[in-house]
């Protein structure tokens, strides 16, 4: 898509056309060849015609991230995919709006996406980003959704950013080449965060990152949503309450109301700084969810179960007792198996274990492929945990709570 197509689609026959575009595509059961045609048949212009069509393709696939507001917003596929999840935008916003800055001002705006965040929030927030075309679809999706705030096309290591209350930036981390994971070569670069860093501002970066490259006076904090790690978010010293901290915002069903998030944090945890707890395996084992484990706050969990971990370089957390955590999938341990796959095949055979989920931490083990030479055919359903227990190869056969 280009300028001239994203200004013709929000005229009024541009909405017009995306409407239709849009009961095309649920009246064709989302088949895109069909919708496309249908179309076709409405818009003798093909390019304007092939723009409503991947709008309303693209909205289908945001809702992914942006829920009820995505049949209103304008994407480009890439920039949908390198779009903040709303749900984790609006956490960071309200986190940031409690500090009650003046205004923020997000660098590498992109489509928006955390820019419509900070603006529902109730901040006071621009934008700016090298892309016209990104600018143009950031300030497409406040229209849209009645939000103010103000964006335009600049560098941002030009800018004197002394004018705002907060920095917001999000470096591109994909070239030409695709990802980059020297963060010398982002946009902006990494000595600019820093820079950055040391006024009132947060960076948004790879979860990945590892701790030794983090500033003393940081706050890092990594955070899931629905069970999958998103991203970790830099807190400058004005901003930041801890040093590590683990936010994990729970999946919700279609049809069930967002709830809350829990938050667990390096002062949580009674052995930083000690020697970590190794226990043998008990009644229960704890799954820690992947921003804990980012974190580097798996020993949090521990204490908060009371329990241990099965190996010192395992994130797997055992103990007696039986806990709900957000922090970690729970499961009640049957019994422990053979690890050698010969007698573990005829073990679960003899338990007429047929569908087998297997997860697997520290072992060299690929479970698509072991469940296929398994090749288990009972009617019962189990679930396998592989890993070491003290530096030992071990299966247990476990429950999920």
């Amino acid at each position: 898509m280009d300028l001239e197509t994203l200004a013709w689609l929000q005229t009024d026959a541009g909405r017009r056309l995306l409407e239709e575009a849009t009961h095309a595509w649920v009246d064709h059961g989302g088949d895109p060849v069909r919708a496309a045609t249908a179309v076709r048949r409405i818009e003798p212009d093909p390019d304007r015609a092939a723009a409503a069509t991947t709008q309303v393709q693209l909205r289908a696939r945001a809702v992914a991230k942006f829920s009820d507001l995505a049949p209103l917003m304008f994407f480009t596929p890439e920039a949908l995919e390198q779009a903040t999840r709303l749900r984790v935008a609006e956490h960071r916003a309200a986190r940031l709006a409690a500090a009650r800055p003046a205004s923020v001002l997000d660098l590498g705006c992109g489509i928006g996406g955390d820019l419509l965040a900070f603006a529902r929030a109730g901040l006071t927030a621009a934008g700016v980003d090298l892309d016209p075309l990104r600018v143009a679809l950031a300030q497409a999706n406040l229209d849209a959704l009645g939000l103010p705030g103000a964006v335009q096309v600049a560098d941002a290591t030009t800018l004197d950013v002394r004018g705002f209350g907060a920095v917001f930036a999000d470096p591109a981390r994909r070239g030409a080449r695709g990802r980059v994971f020297d963060a010398e070569g982002w946009t902006p670069p990494w000595p600019f965060v820093l820079d950055l860093l040391t006024g009132t501002a947060v960076v948004k970066v790879a979860p990945g990152i590892p701790h030794a490259m983090l500033p003393d006076d940081v706050e890092a904090e990594w955070v899931s949503d629905g069970g999958e790690v998103k991203e970790a978010a830099l807190w400058s010293a004005r901003l930041a309450t801890t040093r590590r901290r683990a936010t994990v915002i729970p999946a919700t069903r279609p049809g069930q109301a967002a709830g809350g998030l829990a938050t667990l944090t390096d002062e949580d945890d009674p052995y930083a700084g000690q020697p970590r707890p190794v226990r043998a395996v008990g009644a229960f084992l704890y799954e820690p969810d992947g921003a804990v484990i980012r974190a580097g706050l798996v020993t949090a969990v521990a204490a908060g179960v009371g329990g241990g971990l099965v190996d010192e370089h395992i994130a797997y957390v055992t103990g007696d007792e039986a806990f709900q955590t957000p922090f970690a999938r729970s499961y009640r341990v049957l019994e422990e198996l053979p690890y050698r796959e010969k007698q573990l095949k005829a073990a679960l055979r003899e338990r007429g274990i047929g569908r087998l989920a297997i997860k697997k931490r520290g072992v060299d083990v690929v479970p698509e492929q072991l469940r296929k030479r398994l090749s288990l055919s009972g009617d019962q359903e189990g679930t396998l945990v592989l890993t070491r227990v003290a530096g030992a190869g071990t299966a247990l056969l476990v429950e999920p709570l």
